[in-house]
């Protein structure tokens, strides 16, 4: 009997045929061979399916699910469900990697068994592929919880996970249909160590019909998963931290909803903000920038 591939590889996919065969032509094209591609079909309408059987049949590393349209966190967790790798990475179907991804995370945690998950950063692309901008945010190692309440700055796409880390703490919660993946890390940064890595292992797609774009949502379960990582895990950081990274959210909260001219939202965003944190001079600063926007 064949023994379990070292990594598994998981593709949710939902209507995205145009895209796909770059996805998985780029897991394939790994100089890294020891991994399974686990992709669930989410009852895709397109002819993804077809596509899906081709590679299915070329290739015994590919796996294929299928199930009723039930959302990207519950697609995730079925192939979760059905994972046999000891590490975990993630490829949205719009998505995909270069050739040394694989093989480099593989032998970071060889060199770092104390590390959890190990990520990097992305090359942001337009819907043609036409590269848009290298630049990421300010990404973090070690026991990352305090940051990860300021914002997410794990990309979902570049990471690979220890599958302990989910056989401890679970998959996606499926609880909300925007910020799965900030739910995740910020959930596995209560008890994992990170570590950050300054490649750039994934392109990054951006198009107007991603979840991921309606920012005013994004923010609204962004908020609400911080209140229930304070709630879940108390203990996680300082009392003074999570102040810290909530002041610091709601001032971000509050430039965006600035920028976008919802003004008086952005002073009650503020408010909060000063709440947690109202000698802090990343809030007033805040207050100087809606202020005088």
């Amino acid at each position: 009997m064949e023994s379990n591939p070292l990594v598994t590889v998981i593709t949710p996919t939902y209507n995205r045929a145009d895209f796909l065969p770059e996805a998985i032509d780029g897991v394939l094209a790994q100089t890294f061979g020891d991994f399974e591609l686990i992709v669930v079909d989410d009852g895709s309408t397109d002819n993804s399916s077809e596509i899906l059987a081709d590679y299915e049949a070329k290739d015994s590393r590919v796996r294929i699910f299928r199930q009723e349209n039930q959302g990207q966190s519950v697609a995730r967790n079925r192939a979760l469900a059905e994972a046999r790798g000891e590490y975990i990475c993630f490829l949205d179907s719009d998505n995909y990697w270069p050739p040394e991804k694989l093989q480099q995370q593989v032998a970071l945690f060889d060199e770092h068994p104390e590390v959890d998950v190990i990520y990097g950063d992305t090359i942001t692309i337009d819907e043609n592929g036409v590269e848009l901008t290298r630049h990421n945010m300010t990404r973090y190692s070690g026991h990352i919880a305090k940051w990860m309440l300021r914002d997410n700055c794990v990309s979902m796409n570049t990471a690979m996970a220890r599958r302990k880390c989910f056989d401890d703490m679970g998959g996606m919660s499926g609880q909300r249909r925007v910020a799965d993946d900030y739910d995740l890390w910020l959930k596995f940064s209560a008890q994992f160590q990170f570590l950050y890595v300054p490649e750039f292992w994934a392109y990054y797609r951006v198009m107007d019909d991603q979840i991921s774009s309606d920012k005013t949502a994004r923010f609204a379960s962004n908020e609400a998963i911080i209140h229930d990582f304070r709630r879940s895990y108390p203990d996680a950081v300082s009392e003074e931290e999570f102040n810290a990274g909530f002041a610091v959210f709601y001032v971000r909260k509050a430039r965006y909803l600035a920028a976008v001219g919802r003004k008086k939202e952005a002073f009650r965003e503020l408010y909060k903000a000063l709440r947690h944190r109202p000698f802090g001079k990343v809030v007033w600063r805040g207050v100087a920038a809606v202020t005088l926007r």
